[in-house]
């Protein structure tokens, strides 16, 4: 959302910096049930999402005789229809050996479990992602009394307190079952999928170990959510870590894979559409949240609430559709400058966090 725009047609526009040496070797991207060629053994697809962003990327590795997948898409019957019609067409009625999922976001782990009962095949994940995909899923009945407190906090009025309680456990709703086992995959792990390697690259702050898959032969690199080319991932403090600071751990992240990835690299990401140019991209990505941490001080020099910086960091208006995301995004960008001593919080009264710059950043 740093820097980037979503259009009604659910792509992205961004500024010219935020693409500059990007190239899109690939064109126009396939429709459901299709899917074009990224690399050599390698197909993408695209399956719909029933949101303003309104489409993931999956990718079907030749394994064998049947197909190793990255990522599911999300449990509905759009989604469905999209697996069942690549299933009988691209992917020529084999059957799918794993599925290997980046993180534990619905879009992409909704259908993890109907594809590994389908097909019986194994469920590949990093352990926190798999767990903290296990404990959302399983959140449904009653929404506990600390998320009202924390969107409170975070300057939400009571209709919109009510509705967060009125919406509680959608997270399952975009999912069928998750498998009860899973295969644990971790950082530096080579997966041999059709006797090529590819090698597991952890990053963070998106969710908390996010996985992507590198194959060293050729460069090809998927990317998940980690790296995206026309909008910055989506970077939240939840109720459930009120003090979290997911975005050190995402400026972290981009700082290792800008040292890890070599220049020529071919990115497959969740969204949007394969790319060249990752170190001009990581280096936009780094910029954008540094010039919105430095436009966020400036809002700070009088106490503001999270849901009043939105202007600072957004580059359109926040609608109740993605309230909780904009404001977990808001608290991430504060959280962060409180961790270096640059803001303050109190909470007052009425249980509201008002956040300022501290004593030395006002008489600097």
């Amino acid at each position: 959302m740093a820097d980037g725009v979503i259009t009604s047609e659910g792509e992205a526009e961004t500024g010219g910096d935020g693409l500059r040496g990007l190239t899109y070797p690939l064109g126009a991207p396939p429709a459901p049930g299709e899917a074009i060629q990224a690399a050599p053994g390698v197909l993408w697809l695209r399956l719909p999402l029933p949101m303003q962003l309104n489409h993931i990327n999956v990718y079907a590795i030749e394994d064998g005789e049947g197909w190793a997948v990255v990522d599911a898409g999300i449990g509905t019957p759009d989604s469905i229809a999209g697996w069942e019609a690549a299933l009988t067409g691209p992917l020529a009625g084999k059957p799918i050996t794993r599925v290997i999922c980046t993180h534990m976001h619905p879009d992409h782990i909704g259908l993890a479990g109907w594809l590994c009962e389908r097909f019986d095949a194994p469920l590949l994940m990093t352990q926190l992602e798999y767990v903290t995909g296990r404990m959302l899923f399983a959140d449904t009945g009653t929404a506990p009394e600390a998320g009202a407190i924390f969107w409170r906090a975070g300057g939400w009025n009571e209709p919109q307190i009510e509705r967060y309680r009125q919406s509680y456990g959608m997270f399952a709703k975009g999912m069928t079952a998750m498998p009860a086992g899973y295969q644990r995959i971790r950082e530096g792990e080579v997966l041999s999928i059709g006797g090529e390697d590819w090698t597991i690259v952890i990053g963070n702050g998106h969710s908390p170990e996010h996985a992507c898959l590198w194959r060293k032969s050729d460069d090809v690199f998927i990317s998940g959510d980690q790296i995206l080319p026309r909008i910055s991932s989506n970077i939240s403090v939840w109720p459930t870590e009120p003090l979290a600071d997911p975005l050190d751990d995402w400026m972290t992240s981009l700082d290792r894979l800008g040292d890890l990835l070599p220049a020529d690299l071919l990115v497959l990401p969740g969204h949007g559409e394969p790319f060249t140019g990752v170190l001009p991209r990581i280096e936009a990505l780094k910029r954008g949240h540094a010039v919105a941490l430095k436009r966020l001080e400036r809002t700070l020099r009088e106490p503001k609430r999270a849901v009043d910086v939105f202007a600072s960091l957004f580059a359109r208006p926040v609608g109740d559709g993605i309230l909780g995301m904009a404001t977990g995004e808001a608290i991430a960008h504060l959280n962060y400058l409180a961790g270096q001593g640059r803001v303050r919080r109190e909470r007052d009264a009425d249980g509201v966090d008002w956040w300022s710059l501290t004593e030395t950043e006002t008489a600097a």
